[in-house]
């Protein structure tokens, strides 16, 4: 079965790779999550906007990182709103993907979710949080965002 990657998969490729695989694999795991997309003439086409949105969101080189930890440095007023409780518990938690948006609403780069290290159990109450951000090998940024009530 041939298909098109959407998504990174660990030991099959990345987001535009054109792959061939078992039609098993492929039927009742890949489509399903949506990794991939059957490879047609017309999805063909899209490849070209995977990979565009996938090299916007990649880190260059180390010059790169270091500007974007600049720009994250430089960076106020994210917030991410959750819903919570009357004395301020949330209800759910605060992932990656929420952080990134709120960073790239508040006038910042656009971050891969993937990159936004997390620790369980930081996030439990509405107030300021910071994050690390892996950029590069050699470099980490760190944000700095509230979590509001919503």
């Amino acid at each position: 079965m041939k298909l098109i990657l959407t998504a990174a998969v660990d030991n099959l490729g990345e987001p535009g790779d054109v792959v061939e695989v078992k039609d098993g694999y492929g039927r009742n795991f890949l489509l399903p999550r949506g990794l991939a997309i059957p490879a047609t003439r017309g999805a063909e086409k899209q490849i070209e906007d995977i990979k565009r949105v996938q090299t916007e969101r990649q880190v260059r080189d180390l010059d790169h990182a270091k500007e974007l930890r600049d720009q994250l440095d430089q960076l106020t007023g994210v917030k991410v709103t959750v819903r919570t409780a009357n004395n301020g518990k949330l209800f759910g938690s605060v992932k990656p993907g929420d952080i990134a948006d709120a960073v790239k609403a508040a006038g910042g780069p656009s971050l891969d979710k993937r990159r936004i290290d997390v620790p369980k159990g930081l996030i439990t109450k509405t107030g300021g949080y910071q994050v690390k951000v892996n950029l590069h090998d050699d470099v980490e940024g760190k944000v700095n965002f509230e979590v509001a009530g919503a």
